[in-house]
């Protein structure tokens, strides 16, 4: 399916996508991906939902899991968060919607940065409108063939 005519080459903008592929920019992928609207689309080597987990997304956003001061919390200050940090990011779990445990999503609510999980062509349409809107976000698209 086409999703946008014109693109700014400027932003990762989602172009199309099919059952077993990705477009972004006009660039054809077939496997798992992940981008914000600014900065290069990276490969994932993921082939179904289950293989997500907190260390893999907090190091896609660029938090490393850092052991605090237990008397931290009397700073009253988050966790130091990297200047382009999303404020939510997409999760694209193929052709069926695949809630992550809580264990995985956690840390990044944590840090004030939404998770929502959705379909993968969900996920690219709702990317679109988040970019579209000047909106920090970071989505993660599995395939949308249905995994095993």
């Amino acid at each position: 399916m086409l999703l946008q005519k014109d693109s700014n080459p400027e932003l990762n903008t989602v172009t199309a996508y099919g059952d077993d592929y990705l477009e972004i920019n006009r660039e054809r992928f077939e496997s798992a991906i992940c981008f914000s609207p600014q900065g290069p689309v990276r490969n994932l080597d993921l082939q179904w939902p289950g293989e997500i987990d907190a260390a893999l997304l907090q190091a896609l956003i660029g938090v490393q899991d850092v052991a605090r001061d237990p008397l931290a919390f009397l700073d009253d200050a988050p966790a130091a968060l990297p200047p382009d940090a999303p404020e939510v990011v997409l999760i694209g779990t193929g052709a069926h919607q695949v809630f992550l445990s809580p264990e995985v999503i956690r840390p990044l609510l944590k840090l004030g940065i939404g998770v929502e999980t959705m379909t993968t062509q969900a996920a690219a349409r709702t990317y679109n409108i988040l970019m579209s809107e000047d909106r920090h976000v970071l989505v993660l698209l599995l395939p949308g063939a249905p995994h095993s």
